[in-house]
């Protein structure tokens, strides 16, 4: 491997760490030394990585010596047991669980929004929810150019968010009632021990636990990280998050108000086509918009259908679709690595 950084992955034998070796293969990250990491369960598994085998390892305080970049995605329990280990032994952690996201002293990024906040790290920088991340990346440019008082979102989330055990739950389901089997349902929703639901044909209403105030936990993250991420502590937010049959790729009906009178559908298009990390597909006459089943394998977000609001001069809709796994996790995660390169932040 070429001169760079000693980079970890905590959880690489998970759908998202497969990805993130990926992303990070595919975009050439500047790596001396990998180090892959993984419960006691999945040490000793063989990880091809440009070529060169590699060994699991299971994770232990002592793995991280010597790291410098460690990309975290392995459960919230994982990162809250190691991320403070490796931050001591002086590695800058990139964590994709809930774990740190609301903490006052970490940083929530996605590059295009709010890449400046990486200088107030303090050892660890928190990867936001995949739905949070592409939703934010398409108001993002509306929200520099013209304000932003509402949002009003619905998400048809892929059940590959759920780990790789539910797609193949869905999988299943899918052939059992194609040959009119029956259906035992075990995953999802997840955050339910409880009841468990089919999945295959079929739309749940609950991603993660039920809260005191009637949202998910999945709906309230959304919520206050955007409000985080955007810096904005009064931004009115809603969210409704659906899980649906679908492998990978999450879609979102969006409704949004702007501060700004006069805006056209034209202008936010004008600002989508050229905002970064966004490719816009909205050419409803030629039925061009977004769909997860186009989306899968690409890092950009997807967005089309923007019309405006019938009975509200500042309101707009929209349809924003994106690879829940790679610009979702992996790749926000190797793009925050990248920008920490490219600040000077990690040398």
């Amino acid at each position: 491997m070429a001169n760079g950084f000693h980079v970890a992955v905590v959880g690489a034998t998970g759908a998202v760490g497969e990805q993130m070796l990926k992303t990070l293969e595919d975009r050439n990250f500047p790596i001396s030394k990998l180090t892959l990491l993984s419960s006691k369960r999945s040490a000793g598994k063989k990880v091809v990585f440009k070529g060169q085998e590699i060994v699991v390892e299971e994770a232990t305080p002592g793995s991280f010596e010597g790291v410098q970049i460690a990309l975290f995605s392995a459960g919230g329990s994982v990162s809250k047991q190691f991320a403070p280990e490796a931050v001591k032994r002086g590695a800058i952690v990139i964590d994709n669980t809930s774990a740190f996201r609301m903490d006052e002293g970490t940083p929530l990024v996605v590059p295009e929004v709010n890449e400046e906040e990486l200088h107030n790290h303090n050892g660890i920088i928190a990867n936001p929810n995949c739905s949070t991340i592409q939703m934010v990346v398409a108001l993002e440019p509306i929200r520099k150019a013209f304000g932003l008082n509402k949002i009003i979102v619905s998400t048809y989330q892929a059940v590959s968010g759920a780990g790789a055990a539910a797609v193949e739950e869905l999988m299943n389901q899918t052939k059992a009632i194609m040959m009119g089997e029956e259906v035992k349902p075990n995953i999802l929703p997840v955050g339910s021990d409880e009841k468990k639901y089919q999945i295959a044909f079929n739309a749940i209403p609950q991603i993660d636990k039920f809260q005191d105030n009637g949202y998910t936990f999945e709906e309230m993250k959304m919520i206050n990280e955007t409000k985080k991420i955007m810096n904005m502590p009064e931004l009115q937010v809603a969210a409704t998050c659906v899980r649906l049959p679908i492998a990978t790729g999450h879609s979102e009906s969006l409704f949004l108000e702007v501060e700004k009178d006069g805006v056209t559908r034209e202008d936010i298009q004008k600002l989508l086509a050229n905002a970064p990390g966004v490719t816009l597909q909205d050419n409803t006459s030629e039925q061009i918009y977004p769909m997860p089943a186009h989306c899968v394998g690409k890092n950009d977000v997807f967005v089309g259908r923007i019309r405006k609001d019938l009975s509200n001069d500042k309101g707009f809709q929209m349809w924003v679709v994106s690879d829940n796994l790679l610009k979702g996790a992996a790749w926000n995660s190797v793009q925050i690595a990248e920008s920490l390169v490219k600040l000077g932040i990690v040398k």
